[in-house]
């Protein structure tokens, strides 16, 4: 079976490579994962996304907000209640990515057993 790709410009590739550079980011696709079971304030997401600074997660809720994928609400209460949940588009980018997350889930012992071979032939 072949597989037709239609023609593009040099245009399109730079567009296609800044949306994948934002989906391709790990925190990106974490938060996408996370925010499909629902939305979640701030320090929820920080407290189950091990690991991200508070500097980085702002960052990358920005990123995922001005690319259209994340909706962000702030309520006008003391202090002041925001959530982030997904839109449209980002419910449609966790479809996408869900299964590569599956994947990843089910071959992490293969990954790690092939990683300890290779090491163990470069570093003999």
């Amino acid at each position: 079976m072949t597989v037709r790709i239609p023609a593009h410009t040099s245009e399109d590739c730079r567009a296609v490579s800044s949306v994948l550079a934002r989906v391709g980011d790990k925190w990106s696709v974490l938060i996408i994962v996370l925010l499909g079971n629902g939305p979640k304030r701030f320090n929820e997401i920080k407290r189950t996304v091990g690991g991200i600074s508070q500097r980085m997660l702002t960052l990358t809720l920005r990123g995922l907000e001005r690319d259209g994928l994340v909706k962000r609400t702030q309520f006008p209460t003391i202090p002041p209640r925001v959530i982030y949940e997904l839109t449209p588009l980002g419910r449609s980018l966790g479809k996408a990515v869900a299964p590569l997350g599956a994947w990843a889930q089910g071959h992490i012992n293969h990954i790690a057993k092939a990683q300890t071979e290779f090491d163990k032939k470069v570093n003999a």
